[in-house]
């Protein structure tokens, strides 16, 4: 069973002159997620990545982890997730990333996705830039484990708070 520590979705307005939930250049979505041994288990049997890495402690040592590190893939997918949980029928189109360090079983990780840019493409569609970073440990810790950029066709730019 996964642990999703929090759907907690939240949207940090960086302008103060709104309080709507119409996305902008700089805000940002949040949510975290710890993830488990059957988590990886599972990514793996769906993906076929069977890397010894992750599941062996002897394998993970001699290249220099504390313990087995979750596949940076899987913590990546925070991005996504984040993304499709705020705006139901969006399209992902282009996502960059920069593993920085490992992610261990039963670790906090927050993934936050920031609007960088925001287009209109169609009279129903928009194409947003976000920088993506996951952080261990939360806000205050700042230990930045992923970071990155991605590239969303979004259906409206108004944020859905209920979504999956």
């Amino acid at each position: 069973m996964n642990k999703l520590l929090s759907s907690i979705s939240t949207l940090k307005h960086c302008s103060s002159s709104s309080a709507s939930n119409i996305l902008k250049p700089g805000d940002i979505l949040k949510q975290s997620r710890i993830f488990s041994t059957t988590d990886i288990s599972e990514y793996s049997k769906l993906t076929r990545d069977m890397n010894p890495l992750h599941f062996d402690l002897e394998c993970a040592s001699e290249a220099g982890f504390k313990d087995t590190p979750v596949p940076g893939m899987l913590v990546a997918s925070l991005f996504p997730r984040i993304i499709a949980s705020h705006f139901p029928g969006a399209i992902y189109v282009k996502q960059t990333l920069e593993f920085k360090l490992p992610v261990f079983v039963g670790e906090e990780i927050f993934g936050e996705v920031e609007a960088s840019g925001v287009r209109r493409m169609h009279e129903n569609s928009f194409m947003v830039k976000f920088a993506t970073r996951c952080f261990k440990g939360g806000d205050n810790n700042n230990v930045v484990v992923i970071s990155g950029e991605a590239t969303a066709i979004l259906p409206t730019l108004d944020v859905k708070f209920d979504g999956i």
